[in-house]
């Protein structure tokens, strides 16, 4: 018989190999690392609390407890809020730095998911987000999903179409390319350092979108805002041209983005949407209390 203390070395060492995707998932389901940090931590508890013995499949059945758990947060989320979810609501961003090789394979890293769709998943009601990121995005079976939101596995299925529906036709198409997304990054970053306003309309898509989320403190021009159309938000990258110009590149989720830095602490990221060599879509996160547990990507 294996003593009990190698028991639980052992199923430790197999959550360990689980944790990655677990965090991906809950990431997915959440658009929090800490959130998501917190709910891996949850299933590690419950994994803890249960008869493994009766488990045939780690890895499914952690997929599952993790979407369970995000679900819960979820659902608690929508009943704290009174209001719909603030349009100026940027996730959380993961940030890496610019590949040195092979930026192809980089962009599609299995962590990789755009700051765009997770702004499109916040939308969706918690069934529908749960049961697209479970099954579209990790292939779980919907009759593996099915008990988690308490439907029949058709209405699952349903849940599921209902939300790739929602994805498809909100979530903004982007350039895949890094070095297309490098040209048009560098293009608006010179245009701001000389500030040209022209140049700047002339990198933007007639329709871009700004959203900036600076958190519930900051007011002012800095403050949260959405904006639309290529002259309002280029007359918004002229007032912060300053940090624009200095700004640093980075990997931001599965794209370029660009980090303002001072004094070695992230002050803001910026992820951007490109479509036909312009921006189409900016996603700006500077609040204070969530850019403190940022850091700075190490080559």
């Amino acid at each position: 018989m294996t003593p009990v203390g190698e028991d639980k070395e052992l199923l430790a060492r197999s959550f360990e190999e689980h944790r990655g995707h677990l965090k991906a998932v809950a990431y997915r389901m959440l658009g929090s690392l800490a959130e998501a940090e917190d709910a891996v931590q949850e299933a590690w508890l419950r994994l803890g609390r249960t008869d493994t013995a009766g488990i045939d499949n780690l890895g499914g059945w952690l997929t599952t407890v993790t979407g369970r758990i995000c679900l819960d947060m979820l659902r608690s989320r929508t009943a704290r809020r009174e209001q719909p979810m603030d349009e100026t609501f940027v996730p959380d961003p993961v940030i890496r730095p610019v590949p040195q090789t092979d930026p192809e394979q980089e962009a599609l890293h299995a962590d990789s998911v755009g700051v765009a769709l997770l702004v499109v998943l916040e939308k969706l009601e918690p069934d529908e987000r749960l049961a697209f990121v479970l099954h579209d995005m990790f292939a779980v079976p919907f009759d593996d999903i099915a008990p988690v939101v308490e439907r029949s596995s058709a209405a699952t299925r349903q849940l599921a179409s209902r939300a790739r529906r929602r994805v498809r036709d909100t979530t903004p198409p982007s350039e895949p390319d890094l070095g297309r997304q490098r040209q048009v990054l560098d293009a608006f970053m010179a245009a701001a350092r000389g500030g040209d306003f022209e140049a700047l309309v002339a990198v933007l898509h007639p329709d871009v979108v700004l959203r900036a989320d600076a958190g519930a403190l900051v007011r002012g021009v800095a403050g949260s805002k959405v904006l639309q159309g290529a002259k309002p938000v280029a007359e918004s990258a002229m007032l912060f041209s300053r940090y624009t110009a200095a700004g640093q590149i980075a990997l931001v989720n599965d794209s370029l983005g660009l980090l303002s830095v001072v004094d070695g602490r992230i002050q803001s990221v910026m992820s951007v949407t490109i479509t036909g060599n312009r921006i189409t879509g900016m996603y700006i996160l500077a609040d204070p209390t969530r850019l403190q547990h940022l850091h700075l990507p190490e080559d």
